[in-house]
């Protein structure tokens, strides 16, 4: 992608309606995806989805935030912000992966986790904090790959890995710039100058070591070029599992807390 690209006009394709969702993903990387559902506590949540798929013939567990494309869509999906009920989704199907030992691939997609009060009503900051505590312990492999926006607790609820990838016009930070602008500026319209002070691009996120990889994208991604580069993703994805076969479960863990703990 050209350099010309600032922070905010990353910040804003990472937000576009055309831009591939996690299901997209899942469907051009792996074989065979079945969809798993609910918390067993409350319900089901349809911004985060996940379940069991295939890669060259090994069972992989596969969890991402998921938005919509249309208006109707996105409201289903809640604009791609989980509630409790998802987050308890996704620990329970990493709770399974690590009961028949499956890697575990995530996909970070979201603005951040839904704020009504029905969500807090639900122990909103509880899921999310024992989806953190739960993660840093699981003893498989954890792959995360930010594909869109990555805001907040909502994204790192899914992103305690080995290993955070991201799309090159992704975008990882604290709060979206609206937020930041608001609070350090008092002017949400501020955002754009917010965007280049955050260090929330792919570049700036690898040179800071929060992510190991970028995924590049020599036009920003879309269904039209998905497929390319998704194949290149696949490749480097059953890389990763591989590298982490001859490792202990302990060796596993050890490596997931000395990466947080570089920080």
């Amino acid at each position: 992608m050209e350099e010309q690209l600032n922070a905010w006009d990353r910040v804003l394709i990472s937000r576009s309606a055309g831009r591939p969702t996690s299901l997209d993903y899942i469907s051009f990387i792996f074989d065979d995806f079945i969809e798993l559902h609910g918390d067993r506590y409350y319900g089901d949540d349809p911004a985060i989805v996940g379940g069991l798929a295939g890669l060259n013939g090994r069972t992989v567990t596969v969890i991402g935030h998921q938005k919509g494309r249309s208006t109707k869509e996105n409201i289903r999906r809640n604009f791609g912000m989980p509630s409790p009920e998802g987050y308890r989704k996704a620990l329970r199907l990493m709770k399974q992966a690590q009961k028949f030992n499956r890697p575990i691939i995530c996909f970070v997609d979201t603005p951040g986790a839904y704020c009504g009060i029905e969500a807090e009503e639900r122990g909103q900051g509880e899921a999310i904090a024992r989806n953190l505590y739960e993660m840093a312990g699981l003893t498989v492999p954890i792959l995360s790959i930010v594909i869109g926006e990555g805001g907040s607790g909502g994204a790192i609820a899914l992103a305690v890995a080995n290993e955070v990838w991201t799309m090159e016009n992704a975008t990882y930070s604290i709060l979206s710039p609206e937020g930041f602008a608001a609070i350090l500026w008092k002017d949400g319209k501020k955002a754009p100058e917010a965007a280049s002070v955050m260090k929330i691009t792919a570049t700036d996120l690898q040179n800071l070591n929060v992510v190991e990889e970028i995924i590049k994208e020599d036009q920003p991604i879309g269904i039209d070029n998905i497929e390319e580069i998704t194949a290149d993703m696949r490749n480097k994805i059953e890389a990763f599992i591989k590298k982490y076969d001859n490792m202990t479960p302990e060796e596993i863990v050890k490596e997931r807390y000395d990466r947080f703990r570089a920080f």
